[in-house]
């Protein structure tokens, strides 16, 4: 691949002391270096994947870095957000990424987008950088971050962490040589609602994150001063168990619709299944409501359809663990009462209303799910339960 992006005009003194190391590797050298000085690379997201690859592409010296990020720091995300310190939660994202960043190198400039990336903000932000790194984790972002990169004409980096696992590789579609290609070349369709969990339900090594960002890193910095082979038409599979790397191809299907606008991406991806959605919208009960049921002495039966391993970190008292893998089986309908008002709940209410469609499909008519699950119930009604 050319270059991506042209030299700067010189490298100071100070910039010369500080990337020594860089200067004297043959394929990189003085002209690499003036390329990630000239570089402004847009990171979506200091998160997991957001946190290391941000520090390293600081180090690196990328000239101009810009973050796209409105959460704050919550404790849970301590355990693989490297960017971010105890003393930073409840803090900005965003700004905490910034005084990190800077702490590692004063020589970049950092701009902070603290916003939700939208159809309607993507395209014009995505035009004002060279590059794009998309480590988010839910499928309706990826889609509009990968449809707005295409209208921009812009390449992008994405990375996906899940448990021990972790993908990465390289979308251009306006690519040089004609060999471009999208990620709807590699997914034209979302998983079904519901199918594939988050981090938040399934969880993340934390060091992983570091494993899959440290190629997207890398990734970038080929793409930014043309060196080496980049993953653009391959898809590479990170198995940190088996310690296992593998790539696979990946060509342009000639099937895949021409982006030509953005759309409505949380209706294309659906975060439940239209099922699960019109039942849940009638049979959903708040934190508050529930309370009051049980206060009166309704007869519940509390049903938690998490994993185990959640099942271990907190529940609510007097709950019954059936999962939804054995609803899904049917092995865990026959332990539904039916003497007793099944209340189904999760962690967000996402599993719950997926499983309350099956439940009620299966003759459960009066059954009802919690709405937002066990963390709408330990903000509400428990505040001293322990979250994940």
């Amino acid at each position: 691949m050319p270059p991506l992006v042209e030299p700067a005009a010189e490298l100071t003194r100070d910039e010369v002391a500080r990337y020594s190391r860089h200067l004297i590797i043959p394929d990189l050298g003085v002209d690499g270096q003036k390329r990630l000085k000239n570089a402004k690379v847009l990171v979506i997201g200091a998160g997991g994947l957001g946190s290391p690859t941000l520090l390293y592409l600081a180090a690196a010296g990328v000239g101009t870095i810009g973050i796209v990020e409105f959460d704050v720091v919550d404790e849970s995300n301590l355990q693989r957000q490297i960017i971010h310190g105890q003393s930073d939660i409840g803090r900005s994202k965003a700004q905490s990424a910034r005084e990190s960043i800077l702490e590692i190198n004063p020589l970049v400039t950092v701009r902070l987008h603290e916003q939700r990336l939208e159809a309607d903000n993507a395209v014009q932000l995505f035009e004002q950088y060279d590059l794009i790194l998309d480590g988010t984790d839910n499928f309706a972002t990826r889609y509009l971050v990968n449809d707005a990169a295409v209208l921009a004409h812009k390449p992008y980096v994405w990375g996906s962490i899940y448990r021990f696992e972790g993908q990465v590789s390289v979308f251009w579609e306006d690519a040089p040589d004609g060999v471009g290609l999208n990620y709807r070349d590699l997914y034209p369709e979302p998983p079904p609602p519901g199918l594939v969990p988050s981090c938040a339900e399934g969880g993340v090594l934390g060091i992983l994150c570091a494993s899959i960002a440290s190629i997207m890193g890398t990734e970038a910095i080929k793409l930014i001063t043309g060196i080496g082979e980049t993953l653009l038409g391959r898809l590479m599979m990170y198995d940190a168990l088996a310690m296992t790397y593998r790539t696979i191809t990946i060509r342009k299907d000639p099937e895949t619709p021409k982006i030509t606008e953005l759309m409505d991406y949380e209706s294309f991806c659906g975060v439940v299944s239209d099922a699960a959605a019109a039942v849940a919208q009638e049979s959903a009960v708040t934190p508050l409501e529930l309370r009051q049921l049980l206060d009166s002495g309704k007869n519940l039966a509390l049903i938690d359809v998490r994993e185990p391993v959640e099942w271990e970190i907190n529940h609510i008292a007097g709950a019954e663990l059936i999962p939804k893998s054995a609803i899904e089986s049917g092995e865990g309908l026959s332990r539904l009462p039916h003497d007793r008002t099944p209340v189904l709940y999760c962690k967000t209410g996402v599993r719950s209303a997926e499983m309350l469609a099956v439940v009620k499909k299966a003759g459960f008519a009066d059954a009802m799910h919690l709405q937002g699950g066990i963390v709408a119930w330990a903000k509400q009604i428990d505040p001293d339960m322990v979250l994940y």
